[in-house]
Protein backbone atom coordinates (compact mmCIF):
# COMPACT_ATOMS: atom_id res chain seq x y z
CA UNK A 1 0.00 0.00 0.00
CA UNK A 2 3.03 2.27 0.90
CA UNK A 3 4.31 1.89 -2.42
CA UNK A 4 1.32 2.76 -4.25
CA UNK A 5 0.48 5.75 -2.64
CA UNK A 6 4.06 6.58 -3.41
CA UNK A 7 3.75 6.01 -6.83
CA UNK A 8 1.73 8.82 -6.86
CA UNK A 9 4.25 10.90 -5.81
CA UNK A 10 2.54 11.31 -2.06
CA UNK A 11 4.76 11.34 1.27
CA UNK A 12 4.05 7.93 2.95
CA UNK A 13 5.10 6.10 5.81
CA UNK A 14 4.16 2.59 6.64
CA UNK A 15 4.64 0.92 10.14
CA UNK A 16 4.92 -2.17 11.58
CA UNK A 17 6.00 -4.19 14.44
CA UNK A 18 8.43 -5.82 12.15
CA UNK A 19 11.20 -4.18 9.45
CA UNK A 20 9.93 -3.41 6.37
CA UNK A 21 10.06 -6.55 3.60
CA UNK A 22 11.66 -4.31 0.83
CA UNK A 23 14.26 -2.54 3.58
CA UNK A 24 12.20 1.11 3.00
CA UNK A 25 13.75 3.68 5.27
CA UNK A 26 10.06 5.40 4.88
CA UNK A 27 8.84 2.53 7.35
CA UNK A 28 8.29 2.76 11.20
CA UNK A 29 9.39 -0.09 13.40
CA UNK A 30 6.96 -0.14 16.94
CA UNK A 31 3.29 -0.05 17.64
CA UNK A 32 1.25 2.14 15.05
CA UNK A 33 -0.62 3.77 17.76
CA UNK A 34 2.25 5.52 18.66
CA UNK A 35 1.40 7.57 15.44
CA UNK A 36 -2.00 8.03 15.67
CA UNK A 37 -1.53 11.52 16.33
CA UNK A 38 -3.70 14.72 14.75
CA UNK A 39 -1.01 15.14 12.74
CA UNK A 40 -1.46 13.20 9.93
CA UNK A 41 -3.47 15.50 7.94
CA UNK A 42 -4.48 13.35 4.65
CA UNK A 43 -5.12 9.90 5.14
CA UNK A 44 -4.04 6.42 7.07
CA UNK A 45 -4.60 3.06 5.39
CA UNK A 46 -4.30 0.83 8.29
CA UNK A 47 -4.14 -3.04 8.86
CA UNK A 48 -4.48 -4.39 12.06
CA UNK A 49 -3.75 -8.17 12.56
CA UNK A 50 -6.67 -10.03 12.09
CA UNK A 51 -6.17 -13.22 13.54
CA UNK A 52 -8.90 -13.34 16.26
CA UNK A 53 -11.55 -11.12 14.75
CA UNK A 54 -12.08 -12.93 11.41
CA UNK A 55 -14.93 -14.87 11.01
CA UNK A 56 -12.81 -17.57 9.89
CA UNK A 57 -11.32 -18.07 13.26
CA UNK A 58 -15.00 -17.72 15.62
CA UNK A 59 -14.09 -21.30 16.39
CA UNK A 60 -11.24 -20.72 18.24
CA UNK A 61 -13.47 -18.80 21.00
CA UNK A 62 -15.85 -21.91 21.67
CA UNK A 63 -12.83 -24.86 21.46
CA UNK A 64 -9.14 -23.46 21.54
CA UNK A 65 -6.76 -25.11 19.24
CA UNK A 66 -4.08 -27.51 20.93
CA UNK A 67 -2.10 -26.31 23.59
CA UNK A 68 -4.33 -23.15 24.05
CA UNK A 69 -7.01 -22.43 26.50
CA UNK A 70 -10.25 -20.23 26.16
CA UNK A 71 -9.24 -17.50 28.18
CA UNK A 72 -6.50 -16.66 26.37
CA UNK A 73 -8.13 -17.06 22.82
CA UNK A 74 -10.96 -14.36 24.47
CA UNK A 75 -7.68 -12.30 25.71
CA UNK A 76 -6.14 -12.07 22.34
CA UNK A 77 -9.77 -11.37 20.72
CA UNK A 78 -10.09 -8.40 23.21
CA UNK A 79 -6.65 -7.08 22.68
CA UNK A 80 -7.08 -7.23 18.78
CA UNK A 81 -10.80 -5.34 19.11
CA UNK A 82 -8.92 -3.03 20.75
CA UNK A 83 -6.14 -2.25 18.90
CA UNK A 84 -9.16 -2.18 15.66
CA UNK A 85 -11.14 -0.01 17.77
CA UNK A 86 -7.82 2.61 18.05
CA UNK A 87 -7.03 2.49 14.23
CA UNK A 88 -10.46 3.41 13.55
CA UNK A 89 -10.97 5.83 16.07
CA UNK A 90 -7.98 7.82 14.80
CA UNK A 91 -8.02 11.57 14.87
CA UNK A 92 -7.21 11.46 11.52
CA UNK A 93 -9.55 13.29 9.01
CA UNK A 94 -9.71 10.10 6.38
CA UNK A 95 -8.84 6.31 7.26
CA UNK A 96 -8.86 3.20 5.90
CA UNK A 97 -8.64 -0.01 7.90
CA UNK A 98 -8.40 -3.12 5.93
CA UNK A 99 -9.94 -6.43 7.75
CA UNK A 100 -11.54 -9.99 6.43
CA UNK A 101 -14.93 -10.50 7.30
CA UNK A 102 -15.29 -10.50 11.05
CA UNK A 103 -17.46 -12.19 13.69
CA UNK A 104 -20.26 -10.58 15.74
CA UNK A 105 -17.97 -11.14 19.00
CA UNK A 106 -15.35 -8.72 17.27
CA UNK A 107 -17.96 -6.52 15.78
CA UNK A 108 -19.32 -6.18 19.92
CA UNK A 109 -16.15 -4.92 21.03
CA UNK A 110 -15.31 -2.43 18.65
CA UNK A 111 -15.55 1.31 19.30
CA UNK A 112 -18.11 2.94 17.13
CA UNK A 113 -18.38 -0.24 15.09
CA UNK A 114 -19.77 0.19 11.53
CA UNK A 115 -20.08 -2.16 8.85
CA UNK A 116 -17.40 -2.20 5.65
CA UNK A 117 -18.23 -0.09 3.13
CA UNK A 118 -16.95 -3.19 1.03
CA UNK A 119 -15.42 -6.43 0.65
CA UNK A 120 -13.58 -6.91 -2.39
CA UNK A 121 -11.92 -9.98 -3.59
CA UNK A 122 -8.32 -9.57 -5.47
CA UNK A 123 -9.35 -11.11 -8.38
CA UNK A 124 -11.47 -7.76 -9.22
CA UNK A 125 -8.32 -5.93 -9.71
CA UNK A 126 -6.31 -7.97 -11.77
CA UNK A 127 -4.67 -9.88 -9.40
CA UNK A 128 -5.74 -14.40 -9.59
CA UNK A 129 -6.59 -15.13 -6.43
CA UNK A 130 -9.31 -15.73 -3.70
CA UNK A 131 -9.65 -13.69 -0.33
CA UNK A 132 -12.24 -11.62 0.49
CA UNK A 133 -10.77 -8.30 1.93
CA UNK A 134 -12.76 -5.58 4.17
CA UNK A 135 -12.67 -1.89 3.74
CA UNK A 136 -13.81 -0.03 6.73
CA UNK A 137 -13.76 3.52 5.56
CA UNK A 138 -14.25 6.71 6.82
CA UNK A 139 -14.66 10.12 4.27
CA UNK A 140 -13.65 7.78 2.01
CA UNK A 141 -15.29 6.17 -1.22
CA UNK A 142 -15.93 2.31 -1.74
CA UNK A 143 -13.29 0.51 -3.97
CA UNK A 144 -14.51 -0.50 -7.26
CA UNK A 145 -13.17 -3.16 -9.77
CA UNK A 146 -10.27 -1.88 -11.80
CA UNK A 147 -9.65 -5.33 -13.59
CA UNK A 148 -11.90 -8.14 -12.90
CA UNK A 149 -11.10 -11.53 -14.17
CA UNK A 150 -12.92 -14.76 -14.59
CA UNK A 151 -12.35 -16.65 -11.65
CA UNK A 152 -12.15 -20.80 -12.24
CA UNK A 153 -14.43 -22.93 -11.57
CA UNK A 154 -14.15 -25.77 -8.69
CA UNK A 155 -15.21 -28.96 -10.43
CA UNK A 156 -13.73 -27.80 -13.71
CA UNK A 157 -10.16 -26.62 -13.06
CA UNK A 158 -9.29 -28.28 -9.50
CA UNK A 159 -5.54 -27.40 -9.90
CA UNK A 160 -5.88 -23.63 -11.46
CA UNK A 161 -8.63 -23.71 -8.42
CA UNK A 162 -5.98 -24.43 -5.85
CA UNK A 163 -3.51 -21.91 -7.31
CA UNK A 164 -6.03 -19.09 -6.96
CA UNK A 165 -6.96 -20.46 -3.30
CA UNK A 166 -3.38 -20.71 -2.24
CA UNK A 167 -3.44 -17.96 0.30
CA UNK A 168 -6.91 -18.25 1.16
CA UNK A 169 -6.44 -21.71 2.27
CA UNK A 170 -2.68 -21.59 3.17
CA UNK A 171 -2.04 -24.70 5.09
CA UNK A 172 -0.68 -23.79 8.91
CA UNK A 173 3.18 -22.90 9.24
CA UNK A 174 5.10 -20.34 10.63
CA UNK A 175 4.74 -17.88 7.58
CA UNK A 176 1.14 -18.51 7.57
CA UNK A 177 0.45 -15.64 8.52
CA UNK A 178 2.43 -13.37 6.96
CA UNK A 179 1.21 -14.74 3.31
CA UNK A 180 -2.26 -14.01 4.50
CA UNK A 181 -1.69 -10.64 5.46
CA UNK A 182 -0.06 -9.59 1.99
CA UNK A 183 -1.44 -7.23 0.36
CA UNK A 184 -2.52 -7.65 -3.10
CA UNK A 185 -0.87 -5.75 -5.71
CA UNK A 186 -4.29 -4.73 -7.53
CA UNK A 187 -5.87 -3.64 -4.64
CA UNK A 188 -3.37 -1.50 -3.78
CA UNK A 189 -3.20 0.60 -7.02
CA UNK A 190 -7.21 0.40 -6.71
CA UNK A 191 -6.87 2.62 -3.67
CA UNK A 192 -4.27 4.37 -4.38
CA UNK A 193 -6.42 5.59 -7.74
CA UNK A 194 -9.50 6.04 -6.28
CA UNK A 195 -8.46 7.99 -2.98
CA UNK A 196 -5.34 9.78 -4.49
CA UNK A 197 -7.26 12.02 -6.39
CA UNK A 198 -9.48 13.42 -3.16
CA UNK A 199 -6.72 13.99 -1.14
CA UNK A 200 -4.45 15.55 -3.45
CA UNK A 201 -7.47 18.29 -3.30
CA UNK A 202 -7.11 19.72 -0.22
CA UNK A 203 -2.89 18.82 -0.18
Amino acid sequence: MRRAFAARGHDVWSCDLLPADDGSNRHIVGDVRAQLTGEWDLLAVMHPPCTRLCNSGVRWLTTPPRNRTLKEMWEELREGAALFSDCWNAPIARVAVENPVMHRHAKALIRNYQPPACTVQPWWFGDPAFKATSFYLRNLDPLTPTNRLTPPKRGKDPVLWAEWSRIHRASPGPDRWKLRSATFPGIAAAAAAKWSPLVEEVA
